[in-house]
């Protein structure tokens, strides 16, 4: 017969049927080992260890057996062989932990004996299969936590990138004062925002939502913070005034996603406040909603404005707006996040609601937080980004237009 994987470990004080038994399963197929005494059960639980037991040995003998196999998490099922045909030694035998029961001589009844190898391997071979699936399990839970601990790692790592691109907070300049917040969804941020003086009395501040979330929305948000310097550089050596331009600098983002080819597009609201002018010229990049424009006598109102999203389009267009700045102001930008945290159903009622609350005093970013609840809202629903601008110097009267 041709030789098998199975091991069969014999215990058995009696050598005549210790080799009765290993010669009978050996012609089976088997690799067999015997010995007269039970000996160290620590061997039990190595890479040769048997896959099942035939042993003569007591009921307190067997039990012992039994628990130290099950303590090594090994199944290694124990068949008693015993001379005895009273029932109680039997029982005695199983409640001790044997699988089965085979009388000697074994070879005597060769029927029974087969039909108990037969039972007892179809369970061992069941359990090698549990235990490879067990392995196989443990192997993939394994990968998968090392794997999360490396990417919380990128993206811990990513985030503190990002936090780094951002300006300062309390940015100040010629009576204006500008904040921000952002608050990711995730680790990494698909909104970005930035705010820096151009020219000599002109200050730019956009906020821009990347299309979907993680690692490559947050990759468009470097683009930007690239793209911006390098606008502003231009300005300097006097290359380039694209910057000083709200459709151009939407029309040099939409180029430079379109290169990237990686199938993003942004929404975004860029504005060039002029200080010497008091006016605001902006261009609209599909974005919603639009930013609150409130001044000191309580005019509160959305901007108007509408254009496309910028990184989908060949050769789009954009209309740049103005308004008058002709009276102290508060510019209040949002991404589309805040609208998420808005308890009401419609788009008109959340933007209804977000006006109330600029209107009715929540005009900076920390009360308007707490009116929101941000800080006590483990999980949001979407980014969340923020920027303020305030102004406080009442200046000359200039006309609104479009």
């Amino acid at each position: 017969m041709a030789s098998r994987t199975e091991r069969i470990l014999i215990i058995d004080a009696d050598n005549q049927a210790r080799a009765d038994l290993s010669r009978y399963l050996e012609a089976r197929g088997f690799y067999v080992t015997g010995q007269a005494a039970l000996g160290p059960t620590d061997q039990l639980g190595d890479d040769n260890s048997p896959d099942v037991i035939f042993a003569d040995l007591p009921p307190e003998t067997i039990e012992e057996l039994s628990r130290q196999l099950a303590e090594s998490e090994r199944f290694i099922p124990i068949v008693a062989c015993t001379s005895s045909e009273s029932s109680t030694d039997v029982i005695r035998a199983l409640r001790a932990g044997a699988s089965d029961v085979v009388l000697k001589p074994s070879n005597d009844d060769k029927g029974a004996l087969d039909d108990v190898i037969d039972k007892l391997f179809d369970r061992v071979r069941v359990n090698r299969l549990n235990q490879l699936y067990r392995q196989e399990l443990e192997d993939t839970n394994r990968e998968l936590r090392s794997g999360i601990t490396e990417l919380r790692a990128d993206q811990n790592a990513g985030r503190k990138v990002q936090m780094k691109m951002l300006p300062d907070n309390d940015f100040q300049i010629s009576g204006l004062q500008i904040d921000h917040m952002i608050k990711p969804s995730l680790y990494l941020s698909g909104d970005f925002l930035d705010y820096f003086p151009i020219g000599e009395d002109k200050v730019l501040v956009y906020i821009a939502d990347v299309s979907g979330h993680g690692a490559s929305s947050a990759f468009v948000t470097v683009l930007l913070k690239n793209l911006t310097n390098r606008l502003q550089r231009n300005l300097r050596r006097q290359s380039s005034d694209d910057i000083l331009h709200p459709d151009r600098f939407l029309e040099r983002i939409n180029a430079e996603l379109l290169d990237t080819g990686l199938g993003k597009h942004v929404t975004v609201f860029v504005g060039i406040i002029s200080i010497k002018e008091r006016t605001l010229s902006y261009g609209v990049g599909a974005h919603f909603p639009m930013p609150i424009l409130s001044f000191e006598d309580g005019e509160t109102q959305f901007l108007e404005g509408s254009g496309l999203p910028v990184g989908l389009f060949e050769s789009p267009e954009w209309d740049i707006y103005t308004v008058s700045l002709d009276r102290p102001f508060r510019l209040l930008l949002f991404s589309d996040g805040i609208l998420e945290v808005i308890p009401a159903k419609s788009l008109d009622e959340k933007e209804k609601t977000l006006l109330e609350l600029v209107s009715g005093g929540s005009h900076t970013i920390a009360s308007l937080s707490d009116a929101l609840g941000l800080d006590r809202t483990a999980e949001l629903p979407d980014d969340i980004a923020i920027v303020s601008v305030t102004d406080s110097v009442q200046g000359s009267t200039n006309t609104s237009s479009t």
